[in-house]
């Protein structure tokens, strides 16, 4: 009797430290919005940063979003059932294609708000999905701009961005899904190297983003 009762309070202690270790790591984790803070607050630093060379600035700005965004989720969201006929080569290739064309609209899209005030407007969480709404304040207008985040073992990171009701995922997966069923996934791998390198063209040469991680 003695035994088991021992053995109960060796076992209730056991959980009790599990909860109370699982307690305080959701507690130091940063929220969705505190995560999207961090994230934007570093990228208008180092845009409001003197004396970088553009192509030092988008390199910086590059390993942040490369360290925020789950490139891999997006992936398989623009892709949809094409991904699951993709080979993996195929997959890998979209992901390092996608992830560098997207860097480079992203952050074509923030470099003209470096002066601006952000405000986060409000949050949802429901279970490994959170939106974070958003709002550049210009003396003009107000822009929203909405992030989408998956948790990943503890961390969130963004898997979509919507720019004034515009989302960066829907807007591609209509335009790439015609490209594979015209050219097939071949196809589409040359036609984003294409808007890379035209992009490139444009703006100088840009260096290369860290977003080829198979992951």
């Amino acid at each position: 009797m003695i035994h088991r009762r021992l053995h109960f309070i060796r076992n209730a202690v056991v959980v009790a430290a599990v909860l109370l270790t699982a307690a305080a790591f959701a507690q130091a984790a940063p929220s969705p919005t505190e995560t999207v803070k961090e994230a934007v607050s570093q990228v208008l630093e180092i845009l409001r940063k003197e004396g970088l060379s553009r192509e030092q600035r988008w390199g910086e700005i590059g390993r942040i979003i490369n360290t925020r965004f789950d490139f891999r989720s997006m992936s398989q969201s623009v892709l949809a059932t094409n991904w699951r006929e993709a080979t993996a080569e195929e997959k890998r290739q979209f992901v390092e294609y996608f992830s560098q064309y997207l860097e480079d609209t992203y952050r074509n899209k923030i470099e003209a708000y470096t002066n601006q005030r952000i405000e986060y407007v409000s949050e949802q969480v429901r279970k490994d999905r959170a939106i974070v709404d958003t709002e550049i304040v210009t003396d003009q207008a107000r822009i929203p701009v909405t992030y989408r985040l998956k948790n990943n073992d503890g961390e969130w990171f963004a898997y979509d961005v919507v720019i004034e009701g515009v989302s960066l995922v829907s807007n591609y997966r209509s335009t790439f899904s015609a490209i594979i069923k015209a050219e097939g996934m071949d196809g589409l791998l040359t036609d984003l190297e294409g808007r890379i390198a035209n992009y490139k063209a444009k703006h100088g040469g840009l260096p290369p983003p860290g977003g080829s991680d198979e992951q």
